[in-house]
């Protein structure tokens, strides 16, 4: 929670290992093979359904957050969302009906849907809230009283204290005490409700605000207690109140990371980057949340915004790139007020007008989502530098970036890792080629990007290159593991690895014991596949028996429900 002033704090206010018989608690990185988050802040859910079907999903987006659904105070302002009257869904983004469609919506378009969840205070006001429901400070009907919240009525006035941290009142906002089972109850409760509707995870607004056993515990009586979490839990040098006391609970946001960013694109130099994330002291990279701007620190000024131009889109562009964290790709509207909610109450009725911005269907950033799910589990390889602001890198043999944010253009021949053949610059659109000796010649306009991926490898005209995601293979394997394993598969397609056991591609074992992947593959395919188990050492063990085969439909997806042959 930013707190140098009232509109910065509320604005933060508002802002696995798998075992032998059942899969462990959710670990911090969402399940799946796609892990970039579109942020919609403020979107009314109609909208947010629409953007599943026609952006979210086609791009590879894994998951869409939206604002907090809960009843709030009425008023114009953005921060509203975050002064909850009850935890009925009825506030102005639409009611549980519009909810529980847009939820299916995203589904159907294979987006998963978390939900902003604000569990650590309720509203400072007194009236009438966005559902009806009449309250006063302290005492909200039906839900909660005086009784519920921390003793300390006084605002929260030093981080260096963990009881005022944890215990006194965020800019007034009244204290619910998460240490009473009463109250852990009721938050359960709401959580378990948005579960029922198909939420998938949950974002814990100011997690840092409430001790992590007492989110440990309401977690553990959710009805899917290894649900994916992402907390909010700013990082302040010298607090008593660290965000790594989270990560047994799920991902963390790594605030460290953006504002980093801002300072590295802004003013130093982006050959720094190099070695970007853990070794700079932040948090496991499985485990954390990272984002370029949200929406407090885009208002805050700690991190960059749309405000910041191309420094802006490079720095995303980076960040979906570079191996580290689960990003979150910022989705907002124009302020200069930096109080000011939503346009048209939250209803978009397109991309770039009333202020809207829509980062996340910019087409340098929408790119990058492809180019990310296609890198997934690569490390960095091939990484070059001039010494200050152009970079390269590639991702294994699946992938490769350059970066050019100096004053001029530059023209250079890249080293990558990728196969020879035909690419699509997926920043630009346009045909790339790569030698066999895995190099290419390109030149980069001042503050321009080009990017690379094995699974863009053709352009149409102008338009923006997404994988061939509309026809291939669902994989669907039963097969047990242990702590440290994992299932892969394998077989004659570059898709599948071309038989090579590292380059195949995991499947998901949110479902354990059956493992899932869907890889997109040309319709009429045949293919020969296997089923691969790899531990924490890298040591690979191939199912039995011979090869299996399957062949993709003209239309859809080929569903293969398979046992491991051990």
């Amino acid at each position: 929670m930013a707190r140098k002033t009232v509109a910065a704090a509320l604005a933060v206010v508002a802002g696995a290992a798998v075992a032998v018989t059942a899969p462990a608690p959710a670990q911090a990185a969402p399940p799946g093979e796609k892990d970039v988050t579109a942020v919609m802040f403020e979107w009314k859910f109609a909208s947010v359904a629409k953007a599943c079907t026609e952006q979210l999903g086609p791009a590879g987006y894994g998951y869409v957050q939206v604002s907090p659904p809960q009843e709030r105070i009425q008023g114009s302002t953005w921060w509203t969302a975050y002064q909850p009257v009850s935890y009925k869904i009825a506030g102005p983004l639409g009611d549980r009906t519009a909810f529980k469609a847009m939820v299916d919506t995203c589904h159907a378009a294979g987006v998963k849907v978390v939900a902003d969840t604000v569990i650590n205070h309720m509203a400072n006001a007194s009236g009438t809230g966005t559902g009806g429901t009449s309250f006063t400070k302290y005492d909200y009907p039906g839900l909660y009283s005086g009784a519920d919240m921390d003793n300390c009525r006084s605002t929260i006035s030093n981080y260096q204290d963990r009881a005022d941290v944890q215990n006194c009142e965020l800019v007034g906002l009244p204290d619910l005490d998460t240490g009473e089972d009463w109250t852990r109850g009721r938050i359960a409760a709401y959580m378990n409700d948005l579960l029922t509707l198909g939420v998938d995870g949950f974002r814990v607004d100011a997690a840092k605000h409430m001790p992590a056993a007492d989110l440990a515990n309401i977690k553990s009586r959710l009805t899917n207690p290894g649900v994916y979490w992402k907390q909010e839990a700013i990082f302040g040098a010298g607090e008593a109140v660290s965000p790594s006391e989270y990560l047994g609970n799920g991902d963390v946001q790594e605030f460290r990371y953006a504002r980093d960013l801002k300072r590295i694109f802004g003013s130093e130099k982006l050959s720094y980057l190099s070695n970007f994330g853990e070794s700079w002291g932040y948090m496991t990279s499985g485990k954390s949340g990272v984002f370029v701007d949200n929406h407090d620190t885009e208002r805050g000024g700690d991190t960059l915004n749309y405000k910041s131009g191309a420094t802006y889109t490079l720095a995303s562009v980076f960040m979906l790139a570079w191996p580290y964290g689960s990003p979150d790709v910022h989705s907002g509207y124009e302020w200069s007020d930096k109080d000011a909610g939503a346009p048209n109450g939250g209803q978009v009725n397109a991309c770039y007008s009333d202020g809207w911005k829509c980062q996340h269907a910019w087409r340098e950033i929408a790119s990058m989502v492809g180019f990310r799910n296609a890198a997934r589990g690569t490390s960095v390889t091939n990484w070059w530098d001039n010494g200050n602001n152009a970079i390269a890198f590639g991702r294994g043999a699946k992938a490769y970036v350059a970066i050019n944010h100096e004053g001029s253009a530059l023209t250079r021949t890249f080293q990558t890792g990728l196969p020879a053949g035909t690419y699509c610059d997926v920043q630009t659109g346009n045909a790339v080629t790569v030698n066999s000796a895995g190099q290419f010649t390109a030149t980069l306009a001042s503050n321009t990007a080009v990017a690379l991926h094995v699974n863009a490898k053709t352009c149409g005209a102008g338009t923006t290159p997404t994988p061939p995601a509309s026809t291939g293979a669902s994989f669907q394997v039963n097969a047990t593991t242990v702590t440290g394993q994992n299932i892969y598969v394998t077989g004659n397609q570059a898709a599948l690895g071309n038989w090579n056991a590292a380059s195949a591609p995991k499947l998901d074992p949110a479902a354990y014991p059956v493992w899932k992947l869907d890889v997109a593959l040309p319709a009429g395919t045949a293919f020969e596949y296997k089923y691969i188990r790899k531990d924490a050492a890298g040591n690979v063990t191939w199912e039995s028996g011979a090869n299996r085969t399957a062949t993709v439909p003209s239309s859809g997806r080929i569903v293969l429900n398979d046992t491991f042959r051990t």
